[in-house]
């Protein structure tokens, strides 16, 4: 099979927009898409493999959106609505994006784009069709989405996910959850992340509802609700969320409710302990953008008796673990996790050299840390390196390091990750302050003839008399205005130097350690 032609279960009076009791059918999101695409056409002049911008809070409204882009067989852009209007840009920049959708609670996230953008009026079934009214045929060879996922380089980067990627990613879903016609998905992820992404089309191609919790910011009173009143039988989560809603919940969630998927980050040991008290049916999961989402997945039974395993590989999925010399390595040794499959991505968009270093004859090298036990079942131990993940959200020190360098009394800097109780991890810095920079009005001296030598650039410095101090305070807020609120420090520490290998690499362990010393002195 070459073409996915239409859902598995096209009846058209079927609930596919689920709400409460009511909700849209098939038939009626159909026509609205439909309707969608004659209102982008009237803007502008779209041929298939243009791209297309998404920035939309409204999960419906982005649905609508996405759907009737991959009718017009034009490539979909996810923005997350959580960045800045500089991070926004380059990433429409990048992407090469024609247009971009919004609604007028983002617009003002525009500002700094160079492309021609547009507040998509909301669809209504009174609207006429367009010559996009049926479903048409998608080629698996089309690109379907470029999504923007982080990067060690501090950059992000574009992985170009196709129609094919996608559709073995639901197959092989639907083989391992089963009963993909009759489920009721819950989707309170973000949309603009694959994991949410992904929810909208395995339900679009199992002929199956999904219902859309509240848009950001997310709210843990009314999901409890939704779980406990409306008949949902599947939900994902990030183990954040799921650690809300069981703090707040109040009433026992719906029996329809069969399986909790669980991914984006390693539960808390403590957490899955709880959920296996409680006999909750939580399936956790592996997977990453590069793979269109979900790679493996532990069903609740599994979970109960391994806890910490994501299970075996998915059918459409090949996965190995090799060590330092590639060499596959043995049950319990961990090793880097290699995925290949019909799921894996085309490549990063516009950057030959980082698709060549992360798909190598076809292997998908993900630079996670994991290993196989006796049974085959897998275990992840670390993410990708260095990688902190807050909230579900990814952050990769390198781009919040560009950010703090660029502070005119930074010299160098070092970000990690910190436990926190509430978001499994938040963002950590230590600074190597310039010299003759102040930290908390206390001046050191000036030296260098009141410059902060970074390499061979000399940057000049504030007058060391004034009152211009680089304390935390003022390092966080000058990272809040360049960057998402859930990648800005929310502890600093400031050195006078960071340690340095021989060769002048700066070692991050022994920065960690520094942070912790100082930390723990108060």
């Amino acid at each position: 099979m070459s073409d996915l032609q239409r859902p598995l279960n096209p009846e058209a009076d079927k609930i596919f927009f689920a709400m409460g009791q009511a909700g849209l059918t098939f038939s009626q999101v159909n026509r609205l898409v439909s309707a969608t695409c004659a209102t982008i056409l009237k803007r502008a002049a779209l041929a298939p493999g243009d791209k297309v911008a998404i920035l939309m809070p409204k999960p419906p409204s982005f649905a609508l959106a996405l759907l009737a882009l991959m009718r017009m067989r034009v490539v979909s852009v996810p923005l997350n609505t959580r960045l800045k209007p500089r991070e926004l840009a380059w990433q429409v920049k990048n992407a090469e994006c024609r247009l971009i959708l919004c609604e007028p609670e983002t617009l003002a996230l525009t500002s700094e784009m160079d492309a021609d953008v547009f507040k998509l009026p909301a669809a209504s079934l009174r609207d006429p069709v367009s010559e996009f009214a049926d479903y048409g045929a998608m080629k698996f060879n089309d690109d379907f989405a470029i999504i923007h996922t982080s990067g060690t380089s501090g950059r992000p980067k574009a992985a170009v996910l196709t129609h094919g990627n996608i559709y073995h990613s639901a197959l092989a879903s639907a083989l391992k959850l089963e009963r993909p016609r009759d489920e009721r998905w819950l989707c309170v992820l973000p949309l603009y992340h694959v994991g949410g992404l992904s929810i909208i089309l395995r339900s679009l191609i199992y002929g199956s509802a999904v219902e859309f919790g509240p848009s950001a910011p997310f709210d843990v009173q009314e999901t409890n609700r939704v779980l406990s009143e409306n008949p949902i039988t599947l939900v994902s989560l990030v183990p954040t969320i799921l650690q809300r809603l069981l703090q707040a919940k109040t009433e026992p969630w719906n029996r329809h409710l069969r399986l909790i998927l669980l991914g984006g980050e390693a539960p808390a040991p403590e957490l899955v302990a709880r959920c296996i008290a409680e006999r909750l049916p939580i399936a956790t999961t592996y997977g990453l953008t590069e793979a269109a989402s979900q790679v493996a997945t532990a069903l609740p039974d599994l979970v109960y008796k391994k806890p910490g395993s994501v299970g075996k590989p998915l059918m459409t999925a090949t996965v190995r673990i090799i060590d330092e010399n590639g060499v596959d390595a043995a049950p319990g040794v961990p090793g880097e996790v290699l995925i290949k499959g019909g799921s894996v991505m085309r490549g990063y968009y516009g950057d030959p050299d980082a698709s060549h270093a992360a798909i190598r004859a076809g292997w998908l090298h993900t630079g996670d840390i994991g290993y196989f036990d006796e049974d085959g079942d897998l275990f992840i131990l670390q993410r990708r390196e260095d990688l902190i993940v807050s909230g579900g959200e990814n952050v990769y020190p390198a781009e919040v390091e560009r950010v703090l360098r660029s502070h005119p009394d930074v010299a160098e800097a070092v970000v990690f990750g910190i436990p926190d109780a509430e978001w499994g991890q938040g963002v950590a810095a230590v600074i190597e302050r310039c010299v003759g920079a102040s930290v908390d009005g206390a001046v050191s001296a000036v030296g260098l003839g009141g410059q902060c030598r970074r390499g061979s650039v000399h940057v000049p410095l504030h007058d060391p008399g004034e009152p211009t101090p680089p304390s935390s305070e003022a390092i966080m807020k000058y990272a809040r205005e360049r960057l998402a609120g859930y990648k800005v420090p929310r502890r600093v520490v400031f050195v006078d130097a960071l340690p340095r290998s021989a060769a002048g690499k700066i070692q991050r362990r022994e920065a960690r350690r520094l942070f912790d010393d100082a930390i723990s002195s108060g």
